[in-house]
């Protein structure tokens, strides 16, 4: 397992979170004022300096329930509110497309390409927004530097690592089964054709060397793809064409965008609780995050400001019926990740020397020093 597949999955996970909101808020016609404070707000959020820095640091993915409870927060970051079905579809709809897009990757490098797509049309959303768009601009910048020097073999293990995380998930898109890129079952169909890898060569050729490294012999067969060379290798730079297309928005042409359990995954969820059910560990690291990000606290209305509720079905009926269909082992439900205050310092005082002491006589100090983090944390922040 890769420490650094975590940034690359929640950077792509909000991109496409954030193509399905500006897809919807212009199909509900919601007033474009209202529409850009929502974007705002919530690029606003998931770009915080002092998460991303959190974010970047070396770790293991967070568990399924952990990151969907993180994006349904985001989510709600500002105005506008998702009932439980809305949002188990919106999950749905951003882990299936970045899941195709990570199958589809020539080669597991161009994950980077696929999350600087993202980027760039994340910045057309906040284009107006100089200060929005130099925390887009700065999360680049950390990008390049951490992944730019990667080896062709740690960039495959983060692409392993984040099949891993993909690999139950099966549900049916509507795009993908019209596209016929999705079978019935909720699986990938995987091109045979197309570019190859930059950097390598059309297949055909086979050839043959001596023991000295010269070569003898070649021998061309025929394939059943159609396979062209890439004209060039996409830009890794903050600004360049990235030639790959794998990460844009395939919301830019109004699509009704519909999604289903497949018969794998109905089988699968009993056999799933393991993936949703909260992982302690993972949570108190949220617990850390969501207190880096202000909290990620429901944004309540404030003023003249009114809230509104998006659905990302066609009809409140759908919705309902989404809801009462889906299985109880995928439906996620929130998580509360806010932690009681600590009130006064002499009690603070007191619980950090009774977990001092556990450490020293227990062997389950890893939880207990995260409790010690959390509540260092809050001292510093009275």
């Amino acid at each position: 397992m890769s420490g650094r597949a975590l940034p690359l999955l929640f950077l792509n996970l909000g991109g496409e979170m954030l193509y399905i909101l500006d897809q919807r808020l212009r199909a509900q016609s919601i007033p474009g004022e209202k529409a850009r404070k929502v974007m705002n707000d919530i690029i606003t959020t998931m770009f915080n300096k002092k998460f991303m820095e959190e974010l970047f640091k070396p770790q293991e993915l967070y568990s399924k329930k952990a990151l969907r409870t993180l994006y349904d927060r985001l989510a709600h970051a500002s105005i506008m509110r998702l009932n439980q079905a809305s949002m188990d579809k919106l999950y749905d709809l951003m882990t299936m497309a970045f899941k195709y897009q990570v199958l589809l990757c020539p080669r597991p490098k161009d994950i980077l390409l696929v999350t600087f797509n993202h980027l760039d049309a994340i910045k057309d959303f906040i284009r107006d927004s100089p200060g929005i768009l130099n925390q887009v601009d700065e999360t680049f910048r950390q990008l390049i530097e951490v992944y730019g020097s990667l080896s062709a073999g740690e960039f495959q293990l983060i692409r392993q690592t984040l099949l891993l995380f993909f690999q139950d998930m099966h549900i049916r898109v509507s795009i993908f089964l019209k596209d016929k890129v999705q079978n019935s079952n909720g699986r990938f169909v995987l091109p045979i054709s197309g570019p190859v890898p930059w950097g390598t060569e059309v297949p055909g050729l086979i050839r043959m060397y001596n023991r000295n490294g010269d070569e003898v012999k070649r021998t061309e067969f025929t394939t059943d793809g159609n396979y062209i060379t890439p004209q060039r290798e996409g830009s890794f730079d903050l600004y360049g064409d990235r030639v790959l297309k794998l990460g844009t928005n395939m919301y830019s042409v109004s699509r009704q965008v519909e999604t289903h359990m497949s018969g794998s995954s109905k089988n699968l969820a009993s056999h799933a609780k393991e993936n949703v059910a909260p992982n302690p560990l993972a949570k108190e690291e949220l617990n850390f995050l969501a207190r880096l990000l202000g909290g990620l606290d429901i944004k309540k209305p404030g003023g003249s400001e009114t809230g509104f509720r998006l659905n990302l079905f066609t009809t409140d009926e759908e919705e309902e019926q989404a809801a009462l269909t889906r299985p109880e082992e995928l439906s996620y439900k929130v998580v509360n990740i806010e932690a009681t205050q600590v009130r006064t310092a002499g009690f603070t005082f007191l619980t950090l020397l009774i977990l001092s002491l556990l450490i020293t006589f227990t062997h389950h100090s890893t939880f207990i020093e995260i409790l010690l983090l959390f509540i260092s944390v809050k001292l510093i922040n009275q």
